[in-house]
């Protein structure tokens, strides 16, 4: 992405992403029900994601649909990190790191081995309570797997995609 306007608009989305896409509450029940609705819809349209769904530190969710490799595990572990280390969508941490021209080693140190800021990974934010996991696909292009998870979160929340779906 070059166009700055275009940047500004999609960090103004998902900033409404973020705020909208909360949950009243979040147990092992609903982690499960969300990585079968991932499963679901990449099976329907015959797409190969990974799909990873953490809680407090733990993997409730994993499936790799078939075509996926060993690799989108790995971007699954280093995306949900840094969803888990500052609490905000990987794409959106990634565009926000472009706008700026700096990357996470740049700015606090951090290896690219462990961290990325690609997107896929939005994060489980409770009402009133804030941060507590991870929803994250690796597979696609990394705004579709943004896109993919925030339509998923959407339907589930009962909101419409339209006017939180990135242009």
């Amino acid at each position: 992405m070059t166009d700055n306007m275009s940047l500004d608009e999609d960090l103004a989305r998902i900033a409404l992403q973020e705020k909208t896409l909360q949950f009243e509450k979040f147990d092992a029940k609903t982690a499960w029900e969300m990585g079968v609705r991932l499963k679901a819809l990449a099976e329907e349209r015959g797409v190969a994601v990974a799909i990873d769904v953490t809680v407090n530190g733990r993997t409730i969710f994993f499936y790799a649909l078939q075509g996926t490799t060993p690799d989108n595990a790995e971007w699954v572990r280093r995306k949900k990190n840094a969803v888990q280390r500052f609490f905000r969508s990987s794409y959106g941490l990634g565009l926000t790191l472009e706008r700026s021209q700096t990357s996470l080693t740049a700015q606090q140190g951090l290896d690219l081995r462990d961290f990325a800021t690609h997107g896929g990974s939005f994060p489980i934010n409770l009402i009133g309570t804030g941060c507590i996991g991870s929803i994250t696909v690796s597979g696609l292009p990394q705004r579709q797997d943004h896109a993919y998870v925030v339509e998923v979160l959407a339907n589930y929340l009962g909101h419409p995609l339209e006017g939180l779906a990135l242009a």
